[in-house]
């Protein structure tokens, strides 16, 4: 099991006895279940152990059965299962108790490493790209049937009402939802959604949740549009072309100790990129995305970001410009770019990169790029 040998070197390069995860999005990393009871909470109520030899599931008597048999399925072998009674002591202490002081968790516990987790779910595994590419074409039809069905008078509360809808009935959860009318969007990047009427067109965003993989997109929708608003459309259809370009030409690189691709690096492309479209200095409005999985971002690009940028891994770049946007999350290979949140019964643009021999598809606006 890939994931698994990340963990041997993990514990191997940092002499640890076992090492621990129990907040919800490494839990389902490392067993493809849930630990989750509050979704207000920080940790779920149970933690994933392993020790270089096997998997120990720990938590307490109310939920270790149910854990076992409903969240561990896909392990290939059954962890062992450490209980103890809910009313004497917390996952906490438990842990503490149970393991000592060699080891690592992803939850501040006393004595214990922290281990940063986003290390190593990066790259993706195949079974990791076969689960986000069904959840990216669910996550696309549910925000597209939405958006099919727009009306000016619609308010960006009820347009998001009707997307959690179409995404649950999906099993699919949404830990972001934006929907920003002609009046909102342009004024705001974050437009969170209020009892305003869309107006002249909308922007419909969404990052849902799934087997906790992440996938992020977003929809344009044009009544009766701006004169500006195809133009700043494909000016972000480019931006983020670019960066989808960079990724690649750096996660497919010659990687030394010493010259590993950062994220730094595709960042670099992206404000030349924004340049190059005539939107110099437009990047300093919103961030512009980065590295997709096991969060909605791993890690989001910023100027000089040290993070390494991988592949086969999940990227969604999310370009802004002034009442536009262009986001979806794709698979990046070393000689691939596959389109995770897309259904193919969208329109469409053609994005050509910014110096760069890269065209790609990219969702066009809705009521003007349908015809």
């Amino acid at each position: 099991m890939e994931k698994l040998e990340r963990l041997d070197d993990y514990l191997e390069n940092r002499d640890l006895a076992s090492v621990w995860f129990a907040r919800p999005n490494s839990f389902t990393w490392l067993t493809g279940g849930s630990n989750v009871i509050d979704r207000a909470a920080d940790a779920g109520v149970a933690a994933i152990g392993y020790d270089g030899d096997e998997l120990t599931l720990l938590t307490d008597n109310i939920e270790a059965d149910r854990i076992l048999d409903e969240e561990c399925p896909n392990l290939e072998e059954p962890p062992v299962v450490e209980r103890f009674p809910w009313h004497e002591t917390s996952l906490e202490d438990a842990l503490t108790e149970y393991t000592g002081k060699n080891a690592a968790a992803d939850i501040d516990i006393p004595w214990f490493e922290r281990v940063d987790p986003t290390t190593l779910r990066q790259p993706l595994t195949e079974q990791d790209c076969e689960r986000y590419r069904d959840l990216g074409a669910e996550t696309a039809a549910a925000v597209e049937s939405v958006c099919h069905e727009l009306r000016s008078e619609d308010t960006e509360h009820e347009v998001a009402s009707a997307l959690r809808v179409a995404l649950s009935a999906r099993e699919i959860e949404a830990p972001v939802i934006l929907v920003g009318g002609s009046e909102r969007a342009t004024e705001y990047r974050h437009y969170t959604p209020k009892r305003e009427e869309l107006g002249d067109y909308a922007l419909v965003s969404v990052t849902a949740q799934r087997d906790g993989l992440h996938a992020s997109c977003t929809r344009t929708v044009a009544f009766d549009p701006p004169t500006w608003l195809k133009d700043r459309h494909a000016a972000a259809t480019r931006v983020e072309t670019t960066a989808l370009a960079a990724t690649q030409e750096l996660a497919t690189a010659t990687k030394t100790p010493e010259t590993t691709p950062r994220a730094g690096d595709v960042f670099d492309a992206i404000q030349h990129a924004y340049d190059e479209v005539g939107w110099d200095g437009e990047w300093e409005l919103h961030h512009q995305g980065g590295a997709a999985g096991f969060a909605g971002r791993e890690w989001i690009a910023t100027p000089d970001h040290e993070a390494a940028v991988r592949a086969p891994m999940a990227y969604a770049w999310n370009p802004t410009i002034q009442g536009a946007k262009s986001e979806g999350t794709v698979l990046v290979t070393d000689n691939e770019f596959e389109p995770l949140t897309a259904t193919g019964q969208w329109p469409t643009v053609t994005a050509r990169a910014v110096d760069r021999d890269l065209e790609l598809e990219r969702p066009g606006i809705l009521g003007i790029h349908d015809e």
